[in-house]
């Protein structure tokens, strides 16, 4: 009776597992057509002064959901670590701004350092203004655990795939999705 009770515990957890797998994998891909008040940027890395690639290709799919008028603001995310001049959301403002983004219609939010950090402090920094739907800008795989955070903190968010990911061959693609398939199964089971 042990064993069977085990065997159950443990095809349920591998089945588990795998659906978590394959939904981190397919997360956020067909929503390029959606509508909000703003776009998050999540972070990446910036590389002095200037977006990491991984970066750039998020701000470029912001940047390209605020001209197409599927959102009214742009709110980039990142803070400084080790020691940086630049925060994440300074340098994503910078590069927005060159693109042709107004100042006025782009917040910044410079004090995290982890998605959880990006999501609740830009849920402050819109309390007040009339920013109440988000679409979530970053890479196909990070989108399956920052929406739930994004939901856990009662935001209104649609996941939008970048299209012009860093991640574009198996050798970078796999470790990223091992790594976010890790984070939100861990952030599930927890």
């Amino acid at each position: 009776m042990m064993k069977r009770i085990l065997r159950f515990i443990i095809l349920t957890f591998l089945l588990y597992t795998a659906y978590t797998g394959y939904s981190v994998w397919t997360y956020g891909e067909n929503n390029n057509n959606s509508v909000a008040d703003a776009a998050i940027v999540l972070g990446a890395a910036q590389w002095n002064g200037s977006p990491s690639p991984v970066f750039e290709g998020r701000l470029k799919q912001g940047i390209e959901l605020y001209k197409n008028g599927q959102v009214d603001q742009l709110i980039v995310t990142g803070g400084s670590g080790d020691g940086s001049k630049s925060s994440e959301g300074e340098v994503g403002k910078k590069y927005a701004v060159q693109k042709g983004i107004p100042e006025k219609d782009i917040i910044v939010e410079d004090q995290s350092l982890a998605t959880y950090e990006n999501l609740a402090n830009t849920e402050s920094l819109v309390k007040g203004r009339s920013i109440e739907s988000f679409l979530l800008v970053s890479d196909a795989f990070h989108l399956k655990r920052a929406v739930s955070i994004a939901e856990e903190l009662k935001m209104d968010v649609k996941a939008v795939a970048t299209q012009y990911s860093a991640y574009q061959s198996m050798e970078t693609k796999l470790p990223f999705f091992l790594q976010e398939w890790a984070y939100y199964l861990g952030d599930q089971l927890i």
